[in-house]
């Protein structure tokens, strides 16, 4: 049987996060991708130059046309870009009875916002009661968890049960935005704390690093997997594609991780 994954998420027209991002790392990983479309970035290596939403109806005519068609083993939320569109993504999925992965995209690498003020209160409502796992990232986790970024892995895992008490199955913390010689993740589900270390790779070309990581869990659960086996999995991937995108010459700013580095 063919293995599923299904992305909703925003367009980047550089291609390294996104929708694009996404798609990439489903095929890499030997799964079938579907997408819906959130939003329309124009951007690239350099930065967000504007945003466009598509429409609450036309995300939801997506998500039905998708899931009543397709056998998805697993969804991935990435960009919603405002309070509407997570809305009528969390009122799709509920029809459908499903629940996702959430990637809860707020900012750029670059810098740039992706995400609406109202919107956060949209997800932490809406979003977060439907999610598997919830991946944030240092400063999305303290937005979320409401605060400062984390200093270390203590304040990382008291974040991670103030998001998972909000309404998510399990959190996983990153800690790509930290320091040190190791990149630390933290999972905060049902059966406690697991911890996902790699080393720290030093390189410019980290753009759409979360969108991928998020994207690998979806691959890794649509396959089968457990979710601890899925983000332990994804976390060796990224930092695979990671070390491997200094092979890479794309754009004049940060540029995109190595998606297909097993495969070219």
């Amino acid at each position: 049987m063919t293995a599923i994954a299904l992305t909703i998420a925003g367009s980047d027209s550089g291609g390294g996060a996104g929708i694009q991002a996404d798609l990439k790392t489903f095929s890499a990983l030997g799964v079938y991708g579907a997408s819906v479309l959130t939003a329309i970035t124009a951007q690239n290596t350099r930065g967000v130059r504007a945003v466009e939403t598509v429409s609450p109806k036309m995300v939801v005519q997506q998500i039905e046309a998708v899931l009543e068609d397709l056998d998805v083993g697993a969804i991935k939320i990435g960009m919603v870009a405002n309070a509407e569109i997570a809305s009528a993504i969390a009122t799709a999925l509920r029809r459908f009875d499903r629940k996702a992965v959430l990637d809860p995209v707020m900012v750029a690498t670059s810098g740039d916002r992706l995400l609406e003020p109202e919107a956060v209160d949209a997800i932490r409502r809406e979003l977060l009661p439907l999610a598997i796992v919830v991946t944030p990232n240092l400063p999305e986790a303290a937005i979320l968890a409401g605060g400062d970024a984390a200093q270390n892995e203590e304040e990382m895992a008291r974040q991670a049960e103030h998001i998972r008490a909000a309404g998510a199955e399990a959190v996983l913390v990153k800690g790509g935005h930290g320091r040190g010689a190791e990149a630390v993740d933290l999972l905060i589900d049902g059966h406690g704390k697991h911890r996902f270390t790699a080393p720290r790779i030093e390189t410019t070309n980290d753009h759409g690093t979360g969108c991928t990581l998020s994207a690998a869990i979806a691959a890794g659960l649509a396959k089968g997997a457990t979710l601890e086996q899925a983000a332990a999995a994804a976390k060796t991937y990224l930092t695979e594609a990671l070390a491997a995108s200094k092979g890479l010459t794309i754009g004049h700013g940060r540029g995109p991780v190595h998606h297909f580095h097993r495969q070219w």
